[in-house]
């Protein structure tokens, strides 16, 4: 493993980077990534941000936020903003941040998360399981919503 997972909380001084990074994969305005890291330092379970961090640069990342803009807002915390740089795809980094994600948010007393995601077969392998459809804000067709439960 080159990279090393950093929980936002660990690092404030990363929090500008971490928000154009984030910015910048899924074009939601930089201000909502800054306002939710900024709950997320005031010391709220919810949200949390995460990081893979290699040779000093972003490779991947996710959040924990109350609700990944669908219908169903019972069902939270939802895991958010899942990504990693094209060029480390397939070395296990969305897996491990996965596991690190859930690892820590059950140690703050969450143990069942939720994430919204139109890939099929990727989280399964990572112990998450199809739960319901979901309605995106915005959005034509339903989307699917995954659950793990640690």
């Amino acid at each position: 493993m080159d990279y090393e997972i950093i929980r936002l909380v660990d690092a404030p001084q990363l929090k500008e980077a971490m928000a154009r990074w984030f910015h910048e994969k899924w074009s939601v305005p930089e201000k909502a990534y800054l306002d939710s890291m900024e709950d997320c330092l005031a010391g709220k379970t919810v949200p949390q941000w995460y990081a893979a961090v290699e040779g000093g640069r972003f490779v991947g990342g996710m959040g924990v936020i109350e609700n990944d803009f669908h219908d169903r807002t019972d069902l939270a915390p939802n895991v958010c903003a899942v990504y990693t740089e094209p060029e480390r795809r397939g070395r296990g980094i969305a897996g491990a941040l996965l596991k690190f994600v859930c690892e820590d948010m059950k140690k703050r007393g969450v143990d069942t998360l939720y994430l919204v995601t139109d890939h099929v077969g990727f989280y399964e392998r990572y112990g998450w399981e199809f739960f319901t459809m979901v309605q995106g804000d915005g959005e034509d067709r339903l989307s699917r919503l995954y659950r793990h439960v640690s």
